[in-house]
């Protein structure tokens, strides 16, 4: 009797054992490695001939789900305390509302710049390392100092906002994003000849911290040549 007991009680441990592990195996394959995200699709807008598709790029039907996957960390400079502030994916599509340039590099990288309708000094820059399993995005904001001078003065002062969708180092920037924002600050903006003077820069973790770093760590009001160029250059 005592053996039958015995082997009762072991039937039941294996069957509970079992069941366990039918609950349990969803959840192993929810930590397996996830598979490299498709964003392969913004190619088509970046190498030549590029001409003429920025408009193409910000209405194509996947651009706004892209930016609200990545882009969710939470801003404070779009907006106001009274009335609120926007969410970050609809913050960067209002900056690139009226389309400026796409820009390829190197095959990887794309640089999609654009400006808030109306208001060409607050001008956006999106930028995207395509060459990663999860691609690291980054979306830079200049924003205008109100209590400067007016944007249309030489001297008038802006802020630098840079969010992104993974932390990154402020003592180790991508050298390919020092090097997109830094083309792109020595461009004016549309309709204007002054170069927008950036005082400060601010990178934002994607959980909200902010950070306060000197412009130039990533490129701001810098330009360098693209090492193609820098190569020629050498004797």
């Amino acid at each position: 009797m005592r053996r039958a007991l015995q082997l009762v009680a072991f039937i039941l441990t294996l069957t509970s054992l079992w069941a366990a592990a039918q609950i349990s195996s969803p959840q192993i394959k929810r930590d397996k490695k996830q598979p490299k995200e498709n964003v392969e699709w913004l190619w088509q807008y970046g190498p030549p001939p590029a001409d003429g598709r920025e408009t193409q790029l910000v209405l194509d039907t996947r651009f706004r789900p892209f930016l609200t996957q990545y882009l969710t960390a939470p801003q404070t400079f779009w907006g106001s305390p009274k009335t609120g502030y926007k969410p970050l994916d609809e913050t960067a599509l209002d900056y690139l509302s009226v389309p400026d340039k796409v820009i390829a590099d190197d095959n990887r990288f794309l640089s999609i710049t654009g400006c808030v309708f109306r208001f060409t000094p607050a001008r956006g820059l999106l930028w995207i390392d395509l060459g990663l399993p999860h691609p690291l995005i980054a979306f830079a904001a200049i924003d205008w100092i109100k209590d400067s001078r007016t944007p249309s003065e030489p001297g008038a002062e802006y802020t630098l906002w840079v969010f992104s969708n993974h932390p990154l180092d402020p003592d180790h920037i991508p050298p390919a994003l020092t090097h997109s924002v830094a083309r792109w600050t020595a461009q004016p903006p549309s309709g204007s000849t002054v170069i927008q003077q950036i005082t400060r820069t601010i990178l934002v973790d994607p959980d909200g911290t902010p950070h306060q770093i000197q412009p130039a760590a990533i490129g701001a009001n810098t330009f360098t040549l693209p090492p193609s160029t820098e190569q020629k250059a050498q004797p």
